[in-house]
């Protein structure tokens, strides 16, 4: 695709958010989780101190855990945590009891938590999951791009490196750089391109502090939350006539240059802004 081929988006809808608006909270979540969790346990803890009977019924421990974890879901939403935090608070209690009774090993809760931990690092600050992109969006992608000339080529949240790889293999006139910040799968799209692909890096690092400037073109697959501070980056650091691309996810009040579906199951589109 030459960029002359993208026509630039119309006046009324050029407008960035405002520069002082920050789509990330202004607090981590995980302590209003924590004070939710430990609410929740004092709450129980109080009544079965009044009606110690109580511990003893069907279910053992199970009903309670399962009232912990209704409770920690309520005052998760008092403390104005999102919807999505509910989920854990209700599952969190029951599922810890699940699997003491299951004789596991006291190491498994951490390693299943230092795992987890490698693979969403950060995603309480930033509000932006793992995200893998289909393989169909990925051959958009490859459509998208120069076959004749020189260009370069950005993947903000580059994941398990995946398209990165693939596109650095489909073409090898392009610079290709991944930007990700959560351990576990840094270290694999590392070993996944360091030693086969000359003209595709992998680098570690928060995509808010990498420069822009020397981009042909940006592909990012974020979240909601991140793409309003993305925007005002990109119309600040990105030249005239790179690209931006954003998998599923809009700019607020700015209309792409282009939308292109993906035609895969879960109905992704791709988003085209022509700086």
């Amino acid at each position: 695709m030459e960029r002359a081929m993208l026509p630039l988006p119309s006046a009324e809808h050029a407008a960035a958010p405002a520069s002082g608006e920050s789509p990330y909270p202004s607090r981590v979540p995980l302590l209003s989780a924590a004070l939710a969790q430990c609410g929740a346990l004092l709450v129980i803890g109080l009544v079965l101190t009044q009606v110690p009977e109580a511990a003893i019924g069907p279910g053992g421990g199970m009903p309670w855990a399962a009232l912990q974890g209704g409770l920690a879901a309520l005052l998760g939403r008092v403390l104005g945590m999102d919807r999505w935090w509910m989920s854990i608070h209700l599952l969190f209690a029951p599922g810890l009891l699940w699997a003491i009774g299951l004789g596991l090993p006291s190491q498994y809760p951490l390693i299943a938590f230092c795992l987890l931990a490698s693979v969403y690092w950060g995603v309480s600050r930033t509000r932006v999951p793992l995200f893998l992109s289909s393989r169909a969006a990925a051959r958009e992608i490859l459509n998208l791009l120069p076959r004749e000339r020189n260009f370069t080529f950005v993947d903000l949240g580059s994941g398990l490196g995946g398209v990165l790889s693939g596109l650095a293999r489909a073409r090898p006139r392009g610079d290709f750089h991944g930007i990700e910040a959560a351990p576990m799968p840094f270290l694999f799209s590392r070993l996944r391109t360091a030693l086969s692909m000359p003209n595709c890096r992998v680098s570690w690092g928060d995509f808010r502090d990498f420069d822009l400037g020397g981009c042909d073109i940006v592909y990012v697959y974020l979240s909601p939350a991140a793409m309003g501070a993305l925007w005002i980056k990109a119309k600040r650091e990105m030249r005239a006539g790179s690209l931006l691309i954003s998998n599923s996810f809009d700019v607020p009040g700015v209309s792409p240059s282009m939308t292109v579906s993906t035609g895969d199951q879960g109905g992704s589109r791709l988003l085209l802004w022509h700086m």
